[in-house]
């Protein structure tokens, strides 16, 4: 799930960080009337949305795979009755990590806020005065996204380890019980874990 995440983080953040080399290379629209420009201008807001809706995807990942693992560390732990430490541990990197990825998705808001603002093609009078703030903002907001994405993928990794800590558990006792190990090994795989 790490190379994955990392994956898509990349993809979405560098797609920001895209669109917003096309809104730096764009200039302020207010008063344009060459059409191919603001041809260019519609592809930055198209972007803009679909980098945006990656964030949240990256972000929904992350509390998507937290609220699974932990799920599936909880029911390991009770049916071989392992130590609760496995859970709390568990508990406490997934709640590490939601206020981050919630952080994130925000952060995406707030840019979009700022774009619809700032945006002439909107119609509304004053959009001007945004502009400088939507591109101060995007950029900030951009690298706190990138920050808040780092940092998940650091709990994700983190939550990798407690896996492994208790396959490696479920494994010894299985062989204590003379059961097969590969067998569970596989199903683990194939759960995705």
């Amino acid at each position: 799930m790490e190379k994955i995440f990392t994956s898509v983080a990349i993809f979405a953040v560098s797609l920001m960080a895209a669109t917003a080399g096309l809104g730096l290379w764009l200039g302020d629209l207010h008063g344009q009337t060459d059409q191919a420009i603001l041809r260019w201008g519609t592809v930055h807001r198209l972007s803009a949305i679909l980098a945006a809706l990656l964030i949240v995807l990256v972000n929904s990942m992350s509390v998507t795979y937290f609220i699974g693992t932990a799920r599936w560390c909880k029911e390991v732990v009770e049916t071989y009755h392992l130590s609760d430490r496995f859970i709390t541990k568990s508990k406490g990197i997934k709640r590490r990590s939601f206020p981050f990825a919630l952080f994130g998705m925000l952060c995406v808001v707030a840019i979009v806020a700022l774009q619809g603002a700032a945006d002439p093609a909107a119609g509304r009078s004053g959009s001007e005065a945004w502009v400088s703030l939507h591109l101060f903002g995007r950029i900030g907001l951009t690298g706190v996204i990138a920050g808040c994405l780092q940092l998940q993928r650091s709990k994700i990794a983190d939550q990798q380890s407690l896996i492994e800590e208790v396959l490696a558990e479920v494994r010894a006792m299985r062989e204590a019980r003379g059961l097969d190990v590969e067998h569970s090994e596989d199903t683990a795989i194939s759960a995705g874990v």
